[in-house]
């Protein structure tokens, strides 16, 4: 019984390791797509289309972390973490909507090195 509750714990530890690495990637993939954004005609169309995965990475965040805590037992930090983001994630897509880069990129740069730290963290 012990082994099935360890290997269940590895699994959403891995998981959570896994969505922390899709978000990180999709953050990343949307800051080359802003580069487009300013250089070519379908820098927007991807930079659109990107948010929307990255907002999903981060929910996915917050599942993996719900995933690892509950079953397990573990510390409710990763949660806290995942929900923490996923509401920074909301205010990004809200700044970018509105047309307000002069935070909506700080705002960027901040979620990335978060997002790193996450990944470096686990």
């Amino acid at each position: 019984m012990a082994t099935q509750v360890t290997a269940n714990a590895q699994r959403s530890s891995s998981f959570l390791q896994i969505a922390i690495a899709l978000q990180t990637l999709t953050i990343f993939l949307q800051a080359v797509s802003a580069g487009l954004l300013l250089t070519s005609s379908y820098g927007e169309t991807l930079h659109g289309v990107g948010a929307r995965v990255m907002y999903g990475a981060s929910m996915l965040y917050v599942l993996a972390a719900v995933l690892a805590w509950k079953p397990g037992g573990g510390s409710p930090r990763p949660v806290w973490h995942a929900s923490g983001f996923l509401v920074l994630a909301s205010v990004q897509v809200v700044l970018g909507i509105a047309h307000v880069p002069s935070v909506h990129l700080p705002l960027g740069v901040l979620m990335f090195g978060l997002s790193v730290l996450a990944l470096a963290r686990r």
